[in-house]
Order: structure tokens, then C-alpha cells, then sequence
């Protein structure tokens, strides 16, 4: 499916959830790793704030991708983010959504304005 390339440079992103292995099937607890690497998969939580507006995502992030550092309610910076849209059949519903992934999380500087 086709990716969708995410600008974040007017946006506000604040940590939710702190980066934690993803899991790829919840049975088995098998971890989620890159196709193409074998890197370990790391998924989190963010609030997106753009344009007066907010939303909760979940990120997927290489493990080598998730800077030290991270607080939870802190700025961050998404590098290289991504929305993929994706649809499935699962007990015979079909589902959607959008997927979002990052090369990269980084603490970011707080927003002008974010503390007085």
C-alpha cells in the first residue's frame, strides 16, 4: 500500500506512552521485528497537535530509532514519519485504519509559548 509522507514541523508532539517492544501476535506475545532488518519493532504513544486540533497516535519506531532521554508528557520529534493506510478481515469484519511509522523519536525543545 502506498505511504504517505506525515509534515510535522508545525505540529506539536508530546510523549504518551513510553516506547515499548511491540507485539506482533498477543498469543504467543511473538515480538513484531522489521521485514527487511530483523530490527525490533518499538511501538508508542503521541498527541499530534496542529491547527487547534489533537489526536492520540500510536508510533512504530526501530528499536535503534528511540533516542535516550524520552519523558513521558515531554516534546518529542517524529523523524520520518509515515501513514499507511491498511485494511483487513478479521473474524469475518472488516477493519481499517492508518498505520503510522517513524525512522526516528528524539526529545524535542517545548513549544514557544508551552509553559507560561
Amino acid at each position: 500500500m502506498r505511504s504517505i509522507r506525515v509534515e510535522t514541523s508545525g505540529a506539536t508532539v508530546l510523549l504518551t506512552e513510553a516506547p515499548e517492544p511491540k507485539v506482533k501476535d498477543r498469543q504467543t506475545r511473538e515480538i513484531a521485528k522489521d521485514a527487511q532488518t530483523g530490527e525490533t519493532l518499538m511501538r508508542l504513544g503521541v498527541v499530534y497537535i496542529d491547527g487547534g486540533e489533537s489526536s492520540l497516535l500510536q508510533v512504530t519506531v526501530p528499536e535503534s530509532g528511540v533516542t535516550e532521554g524520552l519523558a513521558l508528557g515531554s516534546p518529542v520529534t517524529l523523524l520520518g514519519l509515515i501513514a499507511r493506510p491498511w485494511e483487513n478481515v478479521f473474524n469475518g469484519q472488516q477493519r481499517h485504519g492508518i498505520a503510522f511509522r517513524a525512522d526516528a523519536i528524539a526529545p524535542a525543545a517545548m513549544p514557544v509559548g508551552a509553559g507560561a
